[in-house]
């Protein structure tokens, strides 16, 4: 198999109450991935089906154990997908209103990269 790269789009998302890694990482997937058109894989490729694409991504998350990548993967709508966390993001104070929770003052964010590979 020959990957080829063809798309690499950058994201970040942010859990304003809550601190959960998982839902930021989503939000940056999705952040990166809304700028996104696969047309040229179809109009330029030729490609009549999408299962020779490859969707890597890449989350950077201050705690990057805790992320559910299944979860993850799932903001990929096409491809054959793979997902991995890393040290990164950030914190920042936040403002804690009650009803979302306690000790909810925190805000987590992340970083993502999402590459789209062809197999040649």
């Amino acid at each position: 198999m020959a990957l080829k790269r063809y798309i690499v789009e950058l994201g970040s998302g942010a859990d304003l109450h809550g601190e959960d890694v998982t839902e930021a990482a989503c939000r940056a997937v999705k952040d990166a991935i809304s700028r996104s058109c696969l047309c040229g894989l179809v109009e330029i490729l030729g490609m009549e089906k999408l299962d020779r694409v490859f969707v890597d991504i890449l989350v950077a998350t201050p705690r990057p154990l805790e992320v559910d990548l299944d979860r993850v993967k799932k903001m990929a709508p096409v491809g054959q997908v793979t997902a991995r966390a890393v040290e990164g993001g950030m914190t920042a104070q936040g403002l804690c209103v009650d009803r979302f929770g306690p000790s909810c003052d925190r805000i987590l964010m992340a970083n993502a990269a999402v590459t789209v590979s062809v197999d040649q």
